[in-house]
Formats: structure tokens, sequence, C-alpha cells
């Protein structure tokens, strides 16, 4: 797909890439490593690049840290990682493979896997070393995210039976915490600041404002730098257009979008991202910046782009869209106009938690029909992707009297982050439909009568005993549902109040042991690299939580240590000359 294309077919302002002589060419910089978005990716990269001698350019249009710094600042690792051995908690790369290999299903070669498994310990203490901060403290119990004091918890689905047969689960999901160790959410910077600040003292050129809009190649197609649209950091239009762009993402994410009052808060980020661009096209200048011996493109997915949505994965077009305001999909159209090949374009990572509260993970969840389709107990993104792709994304949660008053109750433990506990209270309050009878329930919310009602009767056997329950929960993991009034809570993807996160987990296919990107016949293009979820990745079947973020620094580092060797090699045979 040429860049016109893509620009006209997704609103990507990409355009064809400029053939020029490098050594003619008015360049403004030049580097060893030119990065195109500074998230988790491609700052990781910036800084295993400087720490082999190189030299690293970053451009970013934002400059916040991306969906890295946005999140909930969970890192998967495992292994025998320092911070699991403090712990007390048991864990092996073998173990951590078997594991993962059930989640990513091929999605990248057991080889790529391995070597992800196997650095996890050294890429732990590489995160420590540089100062991100985490804990200890030990989460035993499955939920989605630890309580405020709980910092190592099983951010997968590694306890859920059907998994712990086949590997030992461990305590994967390592979260970053602020000095004071409080603030329990919106955690990403713990880790990804320190990254950020350690590759700046190390001599990392920052750009940000500016938005790489086209590649420049050599007569041989290679990859020789980026063109960039900036604007000038010494002038005051650099300083508005940050409080803008800092209004709008602040704004643009403060409510669910099918949430009341959402559609004022939505206008108003609108009205700051209008102020931001405006201030874009009277100050922006033209610059090309050489990458002497690579591109990488790290500007993260295209989850924010709806016409790309709709295209290319409509079943979640309802579906919350969970980024930041970078995640345009221009990093993979860049890659794309060059040749490369964009892959899994169709796969989403949606989430649908229902732990904590476990009174709701110990009810039923249903599809239409009224059949269940999923272990309760598995993590979310493997919920909500049997959900959707499956089940057209249609869900209830069915609980009786017994079970919603334990959800109350659980919902209100101080240990519950409030995030969650204002979720649950929210859904218990307005979104569960109510019933005398599960007949009643059945009609209410159309159901087939004689199918809930079996379901129903083979989930209270599991829950007795009596028989194995068919998706593998153990009878604990299950409580009976036969206490009136009866209840189903709407958890489809186009619920009010329940939405459902959906991120994108496709991208550009890339050579895994270099990161060089690839084309459709599995030749490599020259000097551009891709890593994070511009790329296909470890996290690229199904998420855990902190999957991403470790993929990003795995294949950050990555490209990193493949530009420092083509720098090594260059100067050798320069020496040698």
């Amino acid at each position: 797909m040429s860049a016109d294309e893509l620009a006209s077919r997704w609103d990507l302002p990409i355009e064809p890439p400029l053939t020029v002589d490098p050594g003619q060419h008015p360049w403004s910089e030049a580097a060893d490593l030119v990065v195109v978005g500074v998230g988790g990716a491609g700052i990781a990269a910036a800084l295993e690049a400087l720490e082999h001698g190189a030299s690293v350019i970053a451009l970013d249009r934002y400059g916040l840290g991306g969906s890295t710094k946005a999140n909930g600042g969970v890192f998967y690792a495992g292994g025998g990682t320092a911070i699991q051995r403090q712990a007390g908690e048991q864990d092996t790369a073998e173990e951590m493979f078997r594991y993962l290999k059930l989640e990513t299903d091929g999605v990248v070669q057991d080889e790529t896997l391995r070597r992800f498994c196997d650095e996890s310990v050294e890429t732990v203490d590489w995160l420590l070393r540089h100062g991100a901060q985490l804990s200890s403290a030990l989460c035993k119990d499955k939920t989605s995210y630890p309580p405020l004091d709980k910092f190592l918890y099983h951010s997968d689905s590694s306890l859920a039976a059907p998994y712990a047969r086949q590997a030992k689960p461990a305590a994967r999901g390592h979260r970053g915490y602020t000095t004071n160790g409080k603030k329990a959410w919106g955690l990403g910077g713990a880790i990804y600041d320190p990254l950020r600040e350690a590759a700046v003292k190390l001599g990392l050129k920052l750009h940000v404002h500016a938005e790489a809009l086209q590649l420049a190649i050599d007569a041989g197609g290679r990859v020789v730098g980026v063109k960039a649209l900036v604007i000038p950091a010494d002038s005051p239009a650099h300083a508005a257009y940050a409080r803008c762009i800092a209004s709008a993402s602040q704004w643009l994410g403060a409510l669910p979008p099918s949430f009341p009052l959402a559609g004022l808060t939505q206008r108003i980020g609108q009205r700051y991202l209008r102020k931001a661009a405006a201030i874009e096209r009277e100050h922006r200048v033209p610059r090309w910046y050489r990458a002497r011996h690579g591109v990488l493109l790290s500007a993260g997915g295209f989850v924010m782009n709806r016409k790309m949505i709709d295209e290319l994965a409509p079943k979640y077009s309802a579906g919350m869209p969970l980024g930041t305001l970078g995640d345009t999909g221009s990093g993979i159209a860049l890659g794309v106009g060059v040749g490369g090949a964009f892959d899994l374009p169709h796969r989403i990572s949606a989430w649908r938690f229902i732990n904590p509260p476990l009174a709701w993970a110990k009810g039923a969840l249903v599809n239409q029909r009224g059949e269940r389709f999923v272990n309760e107990m598995l993590y979310g993104a493997s919920i909500g992707d049997a959900m959707v792709e499956r089940n057209g994304g249609k869900a209830w949660i069915v609980l009786d009297a017994r079970l919603r008053r334990d959800a109350m109750a659980q919902a209100r433990d101080p240990s519950t982050v409030p995030f969650q506990r204002d979720v649950a209270l929210v859904n218990l309050w307005f979104n569960a439909r109510q019933a005398p009878t599960l007949d009643a329930l059945a009609d209410r919310i159309g159901f087939d009568r004689e199918t809930l009602a079996r379901t129903i009767a083979d989930y209270n056997k599991a829950a007795r005993g009596e028989i194995d329950d068919a998706f593998e929960k153990r009878s604990g993991e299950c409580a009976q549902i036969s206490e009136g009034p009866f209840y189903a809570i709407d958890a489809s993807i186009d619920s009010k109040w329940l939405p459902l996160p959906t991120m994108t987990i496709g991208g550009l296919r890339v050579d895994e042991r270099r990161g060089l990107v690839r084309r459709a016949d599995g030749s490599t293009i020259d000097g551009l690299y891709a890593a994070g979820r511009t790329a296909v990745g470890i996290c690229s079947n199904i998420y855990v939580s902190g999957l991403s973020y470790a993929d990003c620094v795995f294949s950050g580092r990555r490209a990193a240590r493949d530009v420092a060797a083509a720098r090594s090699a260059n100067q050798r045979q320069t020496a040698e000359a």
C-alpha cells in the first residue's frame, strides 16, 4: 500500500519515502540510531544503544511516554527475578516458557520466546540498575490488579486449572511504585521515568513535539533517515502545545465514552486537540534526521485510529480504546510505506475483568443464549477474546442473591483498588437486571429458558463437587446459583456501564533475532527496525498484564543491540581501511 493510499484511507499524513544521497542530503542532525516514538520500546532502545556507545536521536509528537507511561505500571517477568526471590516465589525460565507457550500459540518462534524468558531475570536487574522501583510485597490471590500495598502478583491465567496442570504457576506481575509506595495505579512512570532520565544523562537527544512523516532511503533501498515536522523547543508555541496536549489527554481519558457526562469531557478534550492542531499548522518546521545505522519505529499501535479499527477489526469497534493520543498507526504506516508487512491487524486484546469482586468470577458468565463459554477465573483478556471472537461480543454475569451480597461486601473491602471498587458498585447498582426466578431472568434478558436452566444446573453440580466443570474450574471457584432473586450484569462489548477496554496487538512483522522490519516475502528492509506495539511481538496473541511492557523493553533492546553491532562492525572496517 502506498503512502498516498495510507493517508487517504486511514487519515495518516504519511509521505512517500524520499530517495536521497546520504552524503549530499541537507540533514539537520545525525546519529547512529533515530527512534520514532519514545514510549516503552523507544526509551529502552535508546538507553541500550547509548550504553553500547551509539549516539541516539529520539522523536515524539507528544512526548508524554505513550501508553507505557499511562498504564498501571506492571512489568511481566519471571524465571527467578530478584523481586521473586525476595518474595520467596519459586520460578524458572522453563516454567515461564511453558506457560507463555500456551498463551502465545506460535505468534513468535519458540527460539524468540525462550530468549525472552531466559533474559527476564537480567532484564529486571537492568530495570533496577537504572532506578525502576519494584517491590516484593506479594499478593497470592488471583486478581485483575493487586491491592494498594501489594506489588508482585499473578497477572496472568497461570493459577487457573487449565494452565496450572501444564506449567507451574508463579507471580510474574511486577508493579512499579512511587517513592512513598502509596499510589497504586497510573504508575507506568515508576519504570519509564527512570529509564528516560538515564538515557538523557547518557546523551540522548530527545525532540518532543516532532511528528515523523517521511522516511529517507538511499539508492539501494536502505532506510537512512527521517523527516519530522517540529515545533522548535525554544519557541513559546512549544510550551503552549505541551499544555494543550496535556489537557486534551486528561479530559479525553476522564470518563469511559459510554458513561453519563462523557460527551462533555470528550468535547472539552477535542477542543484542546483543535488548539494543538492550530499550533502545529502555524509553528511547525521540517527537519531531517540522519540515521547512520538504523531507524526504529516504536510509535505504538493504532487503537485511537477509529477508521483503521472499523476497517480492520470491526468486531471491536464498540470497545473502549485503551491507548494514548499517539496510538494512531503512524509508525506502522511508515513501515508499510517502504514495503513492510503489516500482520495480524485484526488481533485486538479486549479486557473483560470480572475479579474483583471475586463473587462475579464465582458466578456464571454466559452468552446471549444462556450458555457458559469460558473459565471465569481466567485473565480478563482471555475472557474478552472468547467473548468477542466466539460469542458475538455478548456476555452476562449471572448471580443469585447471595453472590450479589458477597460482591457488594467485596467491592467495599478497604484493600480493593478504588477504580475496581467504583466499577463494581456502579454495575451492581445500575447494570444488574433482576428477576425472581431463572425463567423470568431468561425472559427479561432474552436467554433460552431451557438453555439457561441447564447451564445453571450443571454449574451448581460442579460447585457441589458432583461433576467436573466443563471449563476446568475447581469446585471452590464455583458458587451455587440458587437463592432468588437472580441477577444478570451486562458485560457485553457495548455495555453502557461496564466498558470493554481494547488495544491493538498486531503490527509490522520483524526478523525476530535482529528486529529489522520484514517484507511480505520474508526479506528484511535494511536500516529499518520496529518494536513494541508497532511490531508483532510476544503479546500479539493473548495479552496478560505487563506482557506488552516487557515485550517493549525486550524488542527495543534487541533492535538497539543490532544497531550497536552494525556500528562496531563499521568502526572496525574503517580502522582496517
